[in-house]
């Protein structure tokens, strides 16, 4: 078992995965690293497609084929979703990263206070955002 800091990782893998006691932080921390993977898949798989056009068109038409079809819209419709959380979830990050909205800095003394509070309604109101983004996409993608 890992020791650390004479106290036993209890928690193991789901402390990484379930965030443990850090909570809706650490789970919005884990959703916006994967979805920067999966934007950054779907970024290389576009540029793969796009330049099968420098080849010829047949191997456009080829490879367009390949990525058509229900699956590959469900794809891009979590692509869309990605995208919308990714991005709003980076603005809340560039705010709190330069001070905005969470308040002036405090000297560090006993008993140490922390700014979660002050940040989650940020985070809170930054999910909302995205949400309202997603169901506008969804309406627009799949309403008729």
């Amino acid at each position: 078992m890992l020791e650390t800091k004479g106290r036993p990782n209890r928690l193991g893998l789901w402390g990484w995965l379930g965030g443990g006691r850090w909570g809706m932080e650490r789970y919005l921390y884990t959703l916006h690293r994967v979805t920067g993977l999966g934007l950054l898949a779907y970024f290389l798989l576009h540029i793969v497609v796009t330049s099968s056009r420098a080849f010829s068109q047949g191997a456009w038409e080829e490879a367009m084929a390949r990525v058509s079809g229900e699956i590959f819209e469900v794809g891009e419709y979590l692509v869309f979703l990605a995208f919308a959380f990714h991005a709003v979830n980076g603005i809340r990050l560039l705010l709190i990263e330069l001070g905005i909205g969470v308040g002036q800095p405090i000297e560090p003394v006993y008993p140490y206070r922390t700014s979660v509070d002050v940040q989650r309604p940020l985070a809170i109101g930054a999910l909302a955002v995205a949400a309202v983004i997603a169901i506008l996409g969804t309406l627009s993608m799949w309403g008729e």
